[in-house]
C-alpha cells in the first residue's frame, strides 16, 4: 500500500541510498588499501563481504523504491544506471580479495598498494559526485570528474609500468599470469569508479 509521503513526496530517499551505495563501495577500496598495505598478514575477506552487502542492499531498496515511488527527483532510468555502476565496483573489489587471499605465497614480492590507492581515491571522487547530485551545480561536478579522470589516465600509465615488468624476465611464467591478472582486475575496478562518475556526470549535464 503507498504511503501519501512516497505518492507526493519528492523521492529525496534516491539521493541518500545511491549515496549509502557509494560510501559501501568507497569503503571496499579502503579494505582492499589496507590489506595489501598489510601484505605481511593473512588477508581477512570480512570487510569486503560486509561493504558488499551493504551496497546491495540499497540497491535493493533503490529498486523497491523505484517501484513504489510515483515521484523521482531525476529519470528513473538514471537512478538505475548509477545504482548498476555502483554495484560494480565492490563487486570487483571482492574478486581481487578472494583471489588474491588464495595466491598470496606466490605474491610476496609484488607491491599492489600503490595502485589499490588509486583505486581508493577514484572510489572517493565517486562519493563526492554522487553526493553532487543532490545540487545538480554543473561546475563543482565538472571540476570532479576532471579529477577522476585524471586517476584513470594515472592508473593507464602505472598498467605500461606493469607490462614492463611483465616482460623484464625477472618473473617465473606463474608470478607473469598472476600479475597481469591482479593488476588488471585493479584496472577494472578503476573502470567502473570512471563509469559511475560518467553517469553521475551525464545527469547533472541533463538536468542543471
Amino acid at each position: 500500500m503507498f504511503s501519501l509521503q512516497t505518492i507526493f513526496g519528492q523521492g529525496k530517499q534516491f539521493y541518500t541510498l545511491l549515496e549509502e551505495a557509494a560510501v559501501a563501495a568507497h569503503d571496499s577500496t579502503k579494505a582492499l588499501h589496507t590489506m595489501l598495505k598489510d601484505a605481511d598478514r593473512q588477508p581477512a575477506l570480512d570487510a569486503f563481504k560486509l561493504a558488499r552487502q551493504r551496497e546491495r542492499e540499497a540497491s535493493d531498496k533503490i529498486s523497491h523504491e523505484l517501484v513504489n515511488s510515483f515521484i523521482t527527483p531525476i529519470e528513473r532510468e538514471d537512478i538505475e544506471a548509477l545504482a548498476s555502476a555502483l554495484y560494480k565496483i565492490p563487486k570487483q573489489v571482492e574478486k581481487f580479495a578472494d583471489r588474491y587471499s588464495l595466491a598470496t605465497r606466490h605474491l610476496e614480492h609484488i607491491d599492489f598498494a600503490p595502485r589499490a590507492a588509486m583505486l581508493e581515491q577514484a572510489a572517493g571522487v565517486v562519493v563526492q559526485m554522487v553526493r553532487q547530485l543532490r545540487h545538480l551545480k554543473l561546475e563543482p561536478m565538472k571540476a570532479l570528474n576532471d579529477q577522476l579522470r585524471a586517476i584513470e589516465n594515472e592508473a593507464d600509465r602505472l598498467m605500461l609500468e606493469l607490462y614492463r615488468d611483465i616482460y623484464s624476465g625477472r618473473l617465473d611464467n606463474l608470478q607473469m599470469f598472476l600479475l597481469k591478472e591482479f593488476f588488471e582486475i585493479l584496472e577494472k575496478a578503476i573502470d567502473r569508479c570512471r563509469e559511475a562518475g560518467v553517469v553521475a556526470y551525464e545527469i547533472v549535464l541533463k538536468n542543471s
